[in-house]
């Protein structure tokens, strides 16, 4: 006994869906996940067939009639290209989970690698950020970037335990001029001020928050009129070892 398959469903696997709406109706393609994720240009990488689908899935044919009220045309590459370019890649409930699972070390990994135990200068593990991050609950943002939120993670970890950014070593050579006066300016912006030496020129050996660093750098530079210079020592003023939680 033969079966009989509709000439208008064609069946795929493996397939990452993109998807655009027009003319009150929805159009998807059939794509290469991960090749279309990364950037590809390639228009014959990206797709999986030149054919426009109501339905990937089930595997239905755009009507030729639909694609040129919605379009313009019925060029099936043209058409691809376009949904490409304004369409949204259609994730699955477990590649969402994957996803929302990486972003989540992610950030713990920007979190570990700038903070420390302001009392002993350790840097925390990657695995203790995780932990952590979980004790309070922080649920991940996909529309945010990681940095973002690695730094909200890093102030409402401050309510639960003790951490902070590292600081920055910096050493500023300001004219003998300008140096006593710009150093209250510079004041409120220093951490801890490691060294100082008054001679030819004015020499403060520094630790900053380096949130504060472009403030600093744009201060020293107006106000001495590009006489005056900003070294970076290190930009992280941490001990040997990983901190552990008692």
């Amino acid at each position: 006994m033969s079966i009989f398959t509709p000439t208008n469903q064609i069946r795929l696997t493996n397939v990452a869906v993109v998807r655009a709406r027009r003319a009150g109706k929805r159009f998807e393609i059939a794509c290469y996940g991960p090749v279309w994720a990364g950037g590809e240009k390639d228009i014959e990488e990206v797709l999986q067939t030149h054919t426009v689908f109501v339905n990937v899935s089930k595997g239905q044919v755009a009507k030729k009639e639909d694609l040129v009220k919605a379009f313009g045309t019925d060029d099936q590459t043209e058409i691809c290209k376009t949904i490409l370019s304004k369409g949204e890649l259609q994730v699955s409930d477990k590649e969402r989970h994957t996803q929302l699972e990486q972003m989540f070390r992610d950030i713990a990994t920007i979190v570990a690698e700038k903070c420390v135990n302001p009392e002993t200068k350790r840097p925390y593990t990657v695995i203790l950020i995780e932990r952590a991050m979980k004790d309070i609950h922080y649920s991940v943002k996909p529309s945010k970037s990681t940095k973002q939120q690695a730094l909200e993670v890093i102030r409402q970890l401050k309510e639960n335990m003790k951490i902070e950014r590292a600081h920055m070593r910096l050493r500023l050579v300001l004219p003998q001029k300008e140096g006593k006066k710009l150093k209250e300016k510079l004041k409120p912006l220093i951490k801890v001020v490691e060294s100082e030496d008054f001679h030819d020129q004015f020499e403060i050996v520094c630790l900053i928050d380096p949130g504060c660093f472009r403030e600093i750098d744009e201060l020293i530079r107006c106000e001495t009129k590009g006489k005056g210079t900003l070294e970076v020592v290190s930009l992280k003023d941490v001990e040997e070892g990983d901190e552990k939680f008692e």
